[in-house]
């Protein structure tokens, strides 16, 4: 199937670890021009150099990037429409979390959790939008998690961002569909990077790793009907069709990618 892709321009933020890895060299062996809005330059240019190498026919950049901050972000996308001069897709893939109870929280937490899954999808949101709706046209692809579908212990504020983003995309679907722009959401179960795919400024990195031990997940994995935790590849399956014109009827949808989990 020709997924439409090729020489359309994809920014995906935090494209340089996990899922956003495996996302950024999807789209470049669809032959996308890819831009990975990364705060880890040092990772992101790794992963562009790969992506470069897969010869798909586009081209692959890092743009050092705050997704935190609106301004950084109107910054990213002025450079990429200099280097591009447009752009069709955007993933917003960047999260974070650190599981605890609710109880165990504080603020300071709590606004480290919403800037980093929430807000960031905001910002993004909103520094592209003018330029697609001026085009009339162009895909956005937010990276939820199915623990704002179904509420998960221990990740209170992270599921409460994460349903957050799936009404977020929803109702601006509903907004800005006269244009042809579509919005849609991927949800992904538990997926472990393995050393190779994660930067240093990975969750992955600190005490999540901890806790997710070979027995945590081969318990994990039995719980799913399929008996196996994620892929980064599955994942990135999923946001490239939803991403492109083979989707072109699909908006405002959400879509795990969990092993059945969710269905549960």
């Amino acid at each position: 199937m020709d997924l439409g892709l090729t020489g359309k321009t994809v920014v995906v933020t935090g494209g340089g670890s996990n899922i956003g890895r495996a996302i950024s060299l999807a789209f470049a062996r669809e032959g996308s021009n890819v831009v990975i809005a990364e705060l880890d330059e040092f990772q992101g240019k790794k992963v562009a150099d790969q992506a470069n190498a897969t010869r798909g026919g586009g081209r692959c950049i890092v743009v050092k990037t705050d997704v935190t901050k609106l301004d950084k972000v109107e910054a990213m996308v002025k450079k990429t429409l200099e280097e591009f001069g447009k752009i069709d897709v955007l993933v917003n893939n960047v999260g974070w979390d650190k599981p605890q109870l609710f109880t165990e929280t504080d603020p300071a937490f709590w606004d480290k959790v919403i800037a980093l899954n929430y807000r960031s999808d905001l910002n993004c949101i909103k520094a592209v939008l003018p330029h697609m709706i001026e085009r009339k046209g162009g895909s956005i692809v937010s990276i939820g998690s199915d623990a704002g579908r179904v509420g998960e212990f221990r990740e209170a504020v992270y599921s409460g961002c994460k349903a957050g983003v799936i009404a977020l995309s929803k109702a601006i679907a509903r907004e800005v569909g006269r244009y042809g722009i579509r919005l849609n959401v991927v949800c992904p179960g538990v997926t472990v990077p393995s050393p190779e795919e994660m930067g240093e400024e990975s969750m992955w990195k600190g005490d999540i790793a901890k806790m997710f031990t070979p027995e945590t997940q081969e318990k994990i994995a039995k719980s799913y009907p399929l008996r196996r935790l994620g892929k980064g590849q599955d994942v990135a399956n999923a946001v490239v069709f939803l991403a492109s014109d083979a989707a072109s009827f699909i908006t405002g949808q959400t879509l795990s990618i969990s092993g059945g989990y969710s269905m549960m």
